[in-house]
């Protein structure tokens, strides 16, 4: 299962370390790119058609770390990258450690400690992506990491580097991944509520992607009124969302929909007024998510 390395067209060698879906598709990029590509998993078979491409299978962690001066990891969770690399992090000096695996800011600090040249990474794409303009990946940690592999990290899509601060790239993503959420919850909790009048989700999502690129522009808005800790109420006061925010709940309870997630809406809205932010605008929400109001 192992093969010889891919012509070196003049770019750099990478190891990737973790072959899952992800993983497998980082390989890919960089295969792809005419990186020579080294890559190492706990269950080897995962690499055969990465090795059918051109990709050298290593036969041990340790193997897979001295083949290249660039090391991307991308497994499950931390606990695992300590797992797989911590018996080895003599093997790490000298190289540049790119973790690509989801965690905690704190546990970017942490593994930031195992070597100078740490880089902590997010991935906001799927698979299917990785290595298109599409795909935008996060980055923070060594200033001088990031700078030396920038042009190979750009093989996996468009990289942003947000400073010293390993832990910094690890928050935006769970930022990014809130907003995701938030969205998708509101636009299924409107698709089962338009389900009742027999609309096809595929009929509401026109429109509720519309209104999202509407709500961009409000958040752009909001943005500059948190930065500037002041909100005034330039489109509408809490009251007036709070009105409909109740029209919400009331609609979802008599179709039987379920109205967690409008209430938790309106009950963030009500603690928001009550904690003396009536006549403001909705960026003042910021504040009960601070735990000030």
């Amino acid at each position: 299962m192992t093969n010889t390395p891919n012509a070196d067209l003049g770019n750099e060698p990478v190891t990737v370390i973790g072959l899952g879906l992800m993983g497998t598709a980082l390989a890919a990029a960089f295969l792809d790119a005419g990186h020579p590509t080294t890559v190492w998993n706990r269950t080897p078979a995962k690499a055969v058609e990465l090795v059918a491409q051109g990709a050298v299978l290593a036969p041990s962690t340790a193997d897979a770390l001295r083949a290249s001066s660039l090391v991307v990891v991308c497994l499950s969770d931390a606990a695992s990258v300590r797992e797989a690399l911590a018996p080895h992090r003599a093997e790490l000096v000298g190289r540049t450690l790119v973790n690509l695996t989801s965690g905690t800011s704190d546990e970017a600090r942490e593994l930031s400690t195992w070597t100078g040249d740490y880089l902590d990474g997010a991935i906001m794409a799927i698979p299917g992506v990785i290595g298109r303009p599409e795909a935008f990946l996060l980055f923070s940690g060594s200033p001088e990491a990031f700078g030396k592999h920038r042009d190979s990290l750009d093989r996996l899509g468009s990289a942003t580097f947000f400073g010293e601060d390993p832990g910094l790239a690890s928050l935006y993503d769970v930022a990014l991944l809130g907003v995701m959420w938030g969205t998708l919850n509101a636009f299924l909790h409107g698709a089962a509520l338009l389900g009742t009048a027999k609309v096809d989700a595929t009929a509401f999502a026109p429109f509720a992607n519309q209104w999202v690129g509407s709500v961009t522009g409000f958040i752009s808005a909001y943005a500059d009124q948190i930065d500037r800790g002041a909100y005034p109420a330039e489109d509408a006061t809490l009251e007036t969302h709070l009105g409909t925010m109740k029209y919400l709940v009331r609609e979802s309870a008599a179709a039987g929909i379920d109205t967690d997630w409008p209430a938790r809406i309106q009950a963030l809205t009500e603690r928001a007024i009550d904690g003396g932010h009536a006549g403001t605008s909705y960026a003042s929400l910021i504040e009960v998510f601070r735990g000030q109001a």
